[in-house]
């Protein structure tokens, strides 16, 4: 599990903006996913890193351990855990996430 999870904080510490989803930016394979994406895309994020959790299975579970997050999609910016897509979601309702992603 070491190995994960240096391979985890290797990509949040070197990507400003990571996204552990299921699927890519191109295709995502489900709807948070999709949804976390159009919220990126929303922010006037380009350059940001995904992850298809559903291509490594260690990733996938190291990942929820990682965060002590049950669920997929999740968002980390400038190495910091920032949540889901509903979190995410209420982060762009309220303007939060627009200011994050500057």
């Amino acid at each position: 599990m070491s190995d994960v999870n240096a391979k985890i904080k290797q990509q949040i510490s070197t990507n400003k903006v990571v996204l552990y989803m299921k699927g890519d930016a191109k295709f995502p394979l489900c709807g948070f996913s999709g949804r976390a994406i159009k919220l990126l895309s929303l922010c006037g994020v380009k350059d940001y890193l995904t992850v298809n959790v559903l291509a490594d299975e260690e990733i996938r579970q190291g990942i929820k351990e990682f965060s002590n997050w049950p669920t997929i999609p999740q968002l980390y910016v400038n190495g910091e855990f920032i949540g889901g897509s509903d979190i995410m979601a209420e982060m762009y309702e309220s303007g939060e996430l627009q200011q994050l992603l500057k």
